[in-house]
């Protein structure tokens, strides 16, 4: 899918002379340049998208149809395999650490400009040095929050 997204963004949508500004332009994206998957910017955008619609200059990009495409394929996949569901939370303290994962996630794929898949996979696939020190950052963060649930599991027993 990275690949496909590099393609799309960089071969389809390359545009070698945008005829209103005699310009190299890369469109259907948000940067102007050519994009592969992400999900942290892909979801601001779309909330964007939703909510000034009406705007004709806010356009459907690869990275707004990705997001949508993501919601729309996993519920396939899960109608098609029998396993949809509806899942609510355990109690308060389920939500508070729902609440505080998905801040500490905006956070960090805020701050390292992208989460596993942008500067893990996308970033990683242009061998940029920030994406490896991302990915070294992303695991970190995963070891210790593992180590956390693992303590506090213990406390517990």
């Amino acid at each position: 899918m990275i690949v496909a997204a590099w393609w799309v963004s960089g071969h389809l949508g390359h545009l070698a002379e945008h005829p209103e500004t005699l310009e190299e332009a890369f469109l259907a994206t948000n940067s102007g340049r050519a994009e592969a998957l992400s999900f942290v910017s892909p979801v601001a955008y779309t909330l964007d998208w939703l909510m000034f619609f009406s705007d004709k200059s806010k356009l459907l990009t690869v990275g707004i149809v990705s997001v949508f495409g993501v919601v729309a394929g996993s519920f396939l996949a899960s109608v098609a395999g029998r396993s949809f569901r509806w899942q609510g939370f355990g109690g308060t303290e389920d939500v508070g650490n729902h609440l505080a994962g998905g801040v500490l996630m905006g956070v960090g794929g805020v701050t390292a400009m992208g989460c596993t898949i942008g500067q893990g996979m996308s970033g990683i696939s242009t061998l940029s040095a920030t994406s490896f020190v991302a990915v070294a950052g992303i695991v970190g963060g995963a070891i210790l929050a593992f180590q956390y649930q693992v303590w506090r599991l213990e406390r517990t027993a």
